[in-house]
């Protein structure tokens, strides 16, 4: 059975190559997603899903103070995927199970949780993606733009004001890649990877709400 402390405690070659456990991760499970699409029956395990999504965690911390709510609030939600994990064998049970109980939007339902959680995962998309189009030493513009798009139309007036006054604490470019042991030209090519493999992840766990008539604004 999978539990928060080990879930939460990255192994050491994720530790020494946190993009490359990602991306190999992330690789590995829209396989999964694309076993699903072919035809069969199998859908994403919670507690695998929980395992790998907590690989997602280090990059929060790379960031510092400016994404630390985001950190917080990712953390917070995934420890309680990993403890629906005990009770909940797939990613749809615990949707189908708020569904039932009418508490998909009710706050700390399951549902509501793997939605923070997609985010968290998507805001990484994001950046990757805002990194990988421009080569501006400062991450100001990179991160807001990324906040902006994914996490922003859903976080109150107060959380958006600390996030956008702690973009000044951000890194430079230059000092995340150290922070993750990669250099500009070795992190290139993982963060495509993460990006091409966590699409896919993404609109499975859309779908899991649209196909129940879950609208996404939320």
């Amino acid at each position: 059975m999978v539990s928060f402390e080990s879930v939460m405690e990255p192994s050491d070659s994720a530790i020494a190559s946190p993009l490359s456990a990602i991306a190999d991760a992330f690789e590995e499970l829209v396989e999964k997603v694309k076993d699903f699409k072919n035809g069969s029956s199998d859908h994403i395990r919670l507690d695998t899903f929980c395992e790998i999504a907590s690989l997602v965690t280090v990059l929060f911390r790379c960031l510092g103070l400016a994404f630390k709510f985001a950190e917080m609030e990712y953390v917070s939600k995934l420890h309680g995927l990993v403890e629906a994990s005990k009770k909940y064998e797939m990613l749809q049970d615990i949707i189908d199970h708020d569904v039932a109980n009418d508490t998909v939007k009710t706050s700390g339902s399951y549902s509501r949780n793997l939605r923070r959680v997609r985010q968290g995962l998507d805001l990484v998309r994001a950046i990757f993606e805002q990194l990988l189009s421009t080569s501006d030493s400062s991450l100001k513009g990179v991160a807001s733009t990324a906040y902006g798009e994914v996490c922003a139309p859903y976080h109150s007036w107060t959380v958006r004001t600390a996030v956008y006054a702690g973009m000044y604490t951000l890194p430079t470019r230059d000092q995340l890649f150290v922070k993750l042991n990669e250099t500009e030209q070795t992190a290139e090519k993982k963060m495509r990877r993460y990006i091409s493999a966590s699409l896919p992840v993404i609109e499975y766990i859309d779908k899991l709400y649209l196909s129940r008539s879950i609208v996404l604004d939320w």
